[in-house]
């Protein structure tokens, strides 16, 4: 839900319409009951957010711990740049896995009668082995290959470092961020399309699109409303993406291209959206180059094909 900019205060909350929501960077955003901050709280927090991590991630990451000096290794010893970026990658992985695996067995040890403290050398270790994957998330692409996804790529290690209330607040404001993502999308497809006569009408569709994501970004998994939220927003989207504009003069070469491109920069629109709202998290290089293609299209009714540099 989403209001215009305001004095309100980042972490208000309200209940609206019945709702519970908390306001970040002129959003209201949906929250949920935080669980208690125990162990196995933190133990099914964190191995919920390795298994996102790796869905959202380039394929070929999601390395057992048990194979952290192999991983290591390989890693440490590779010389080529480029192979070297999947190997770091895929240690970093192998780094996750390992710390899911330290901490499940020291809740098993927890729900057994053994006192746990934060000082445990199991403990330190765990941190050390998610401090560490998070300094090679430079490293890690999204799925697209378009960029990093820094933020989701540290959310194991500040479930497993702060107060789970602290992490909860953190992320409806990378919700926030996402949203305002999304909603820059849809407003440069629009300041980009309606001008032209071949697009006439696509505006309620990108927006109903747009709207449709703000919603899943909000809403989890295990939300009863998941069923109708996720339907709404693929139907929207097969809705853009099926969008036909509609030609003056059929014979033109010219617009036959214009519209061919302005095809793509509607499902270049949709897929960026889908992946910046099933992420939950801002792709702020991925928008950026997005508004620069639009600008493009704009100015020379044709798409530029913009390489993706691998990180440094």
């Amino acid at each position: 839900m989403h209001t215009p900019e305001s004095p309100i205060a980042a972490g208000t909350t309200r209940v609206i319409d019945g709702q519970t929501r908390v306001y970040y960077e002129g959003y209201w955003i949906k929250t949920y009951v935080v669980p208690g901050d125990t162990l196995q709280a933190k133990k099914r927090l964190i191995e919920a957010l390795t298994r996102r991590l790796f869905n959202h991630t380039e394929h070929g990451l999601n390395i057992p711990g048990t194979r952290l000096d192999e991983a290591r290794h390989a890693y440490e010893n590779e010389t080529d740049p480029g192979k070297k970026r999947v190997k770091g990658a895929m240690y970093a992985g192998t780094l996750f896995n390992r710390a899911t695996d330290i901490f499940t067995h020291l809740v098993d040890l927890q729900a057994a009668g053994v006192e746990i403290r934060s000082s445990n050398d199991l403990m330190r270790e765990c941190g050390r082995c998610l401090q560490e994957a998070l300094g090679l998330c430079r490293l890690v692409l999204h799925r697209s290959g378009e960029e990093g996804i820094d933020e989701m790529w540290g959310e194991p290690f500040r479930a497993f470092s702060i107060p789970l209330e602290d992490f909860y607040d953190s992320r409806y404001l990378k919700m926030a961020q996402a949203m305002r993502d999304v909603d820059r999308i849809a407003e440069v497809m629009v300041a980009t399309l309606t001008p032209l006569p071949m697009f006439a009408g696509i505006e309620p569709v990108i927006r109903e699109c747009a709207a449709a994501a703000l919603s899943k970004i909000e809403t989890l998994r295990t939300d009863p409303d998941i069923f109708d939220v996720w339907a709404n927003l693929v139907t929207a989207g097969e809705r853009l993406a099926n969008f036909h504009p509609v030609l003056a003069d059929e014979d033109s070469e010219l617009e036959r291209r214009r519209a061919s491109f302005g095809v793509q920069i509607i499902c270049n629109g949709r897929d960026l959206i889908f992946h910046i709202t099933r992420a939950r998290v801002s792709m702020p290089k991925s928008t950026q180059e997005f508004v620069a293609r639009c600008a493009h299209y704009a100015a020379t009714g044709t798409v530029a094909m913009m390489p993706v540099p691998l990180p440094g």
